[in-house]
């Protein structure tokens, strides 16, 4: 059987909300989904997944130290394991899907795209097919100034039913292309 590891990290819910949508829709397109997060759930080896989809937030254009310390240990892990090699050949089967949450007040997604490229790159490092980039305009929790009066407008109750149907729609192509393959 398929299987796929959700892993996120979520200080206000709205990457959860995106998370638990992912989750949901490769459930019903009949793949094994593990839900782990980050702060409660660090021993995840991603090579016994076919697919990873990692979620985080941006924090002023960077991931936040939670999840840079996650990924920085576990590159460690495979670095002594011998998994990262030089050239990052690719692992055959092994897939990763990155979605960023963001609020962007200041240059709207200009501030969430290095957070994906950032995570990105340390799948590419250990092999893994990055499929896509997701970036999910979300609210920002706890400043209705800047859910308001940013560059991305009125940001309030982000994501809302639309974008998550878009997630939906995205995760469904993503899991017919790797399960036809």
């Amino acid at each position: 059987m398929f299987k796929a590891a959700l892993v996120y990290w979520s200080k206000t819910g709205n990457t959860l909300k995106v998370a638990e949508e992912i989750a949901s829709a490769l459930k019903d397109f009949g793949i094994s989904v593990d839900m782990m997060n980050i702060s409660q759930d660090d021993n995840v080896d991603f090579f016994d997944y076919d697919l990873i989809c990692i979620g985080i937030p941006s924090y002023h254009w960077h991931p936040p130290k939670q999840v840079d310390t996650f990924l920085r240990n576990k590159f460690k892990q495979y670095q002594k394991e011998g998994k990262v090699k030089l050239a990052a050949p690719k692992v055959e089967g092994k897939n990763a899907v990155i979605f960023c949450t963001y609020s962007g007040p200041h240059t709207g997604i200009n501030e969430a795209i290095p957070v994906g490229k950032y995570i990105g790159q340390f799948f590419e490092h250990i092999g893994f097919n990055v499929l896509d980039e997701w970036y999910v305009l979300s609210e920002f929790q706890g400043s209705e100034e800047n859910s308001t009066k940013g560059k991305m407008g009125d940001i309030r109750e982000l994501p809302n039913e639309k974008q998550l149907a878009e997630i939906r729609t995205k995760t469904q192509e993503i899991a017919q292309t790797i399960s036809s393959t």
